[in-house]
């Protein structure tokens, strides 16, 4: 299938005062954010972008607005509720150093599949329906634009978590050893054989290997590359190589 660029939103206040936002209304960048934001519009604008798919929330919508600003086609934006924030319930609004004292931090912590917050959602529900819809929109932007097409979903660090610990083949248990910084990139590759991690939680560097290679006008041969999904024993030679 096609390839998605995973962007968190960039910093909010509620990040920088240890508070945790959750799906409250009016928490938006700060001048920082704004600045990560903008670095990671730096590094998309290279690649041809299929479409930008945000989380309805006031800072995802803010920074995808700074993607689509910074590429020379400024892809149009729609928002999925499948990849919003994460329903906290009574946690949301609350100080992280006060929530760390309750019974139900250690669950979070060690056996995420167990965590259901009071009056919101379970981590596993929020996992469900984020890959659902990633994997939905992967599929609809493969089917109109092709196999190589690229795309970007801006959403938060709980969500990005968890579909890239979906696309590792991790249990949830384990996605805590997963780390989403604001602003940063990510980057999953759909296949018919499976999905490849190809980037997690990256700062920095040049995206110009995702531009998709001219197509061929050559006939393919029957049977021809019929192991492209296939890892490459070996580890493969690299993007530089595909042609």
């Amino acid at each position: 299938m096609a390839t998605v660029i995973l962007v968190r939103h960039g910093r909010t206040s509620a990040n920088a005062s240890g508070m945790l936002a959750g799906r409250l209304a009016g928490v938006k960048l700060d001048d920082h954010g704004r600045g990560q934001a903008e670095r990671a519009g730096e590094r998309i604008a290279p690649v041809p972008l299929a479409a930008i798919v945000s989380s309805p929330l006031e800072r995802c919508r803010q920074t995808a607005k700074i993607l689509s600003a910074a590429h020379s086609a400024a892809p149009s934006i729609t928002t999925e509720r499948g990849i919003i924030e994460c329903d906290y319930g009574d946690w949301q609004g609350r100080p992280l150093r006060e929530l760390a004292k309750e019974k139900l931090w250690s669950v979070v912590q060690t056996q995420p599949s167990a965590a259901a917050f009071p009056g919101g959602e379970s981590l596993p529900t929020m996992q469900a329906r984020a890959v659902e819809a990633v994997r939905r929109h992967d599929a609809a932007v493969e089917a109109a634009h092709g196999a190589s097409a690229v795309w970007v979903a801006v959403s938060h660090g709980d969500i990005i978590k968890s579909i890239l610990a979906d696309a590792l083949g991790m249990h949830l248990d384990l996605f805590q050893r997963i780390h989403v910084d604001p602003a940063s990139i990510s980057i999953i590759r759909y296949t018919g054989t499976r999905p490849y991690v190809m980037a997690s939680n990256t700062h920095a560097g040049d995206l110009t290997w995702l531009v998709p290679p001219p197509a061929k006008k050559t006939r393919r041969r029957k049977g021809a590359d019929t192991a492209a999904d296939d890892a490459a024993v070996g580890g493969g030679a690299g993007p530089s190589a595909r042609s």
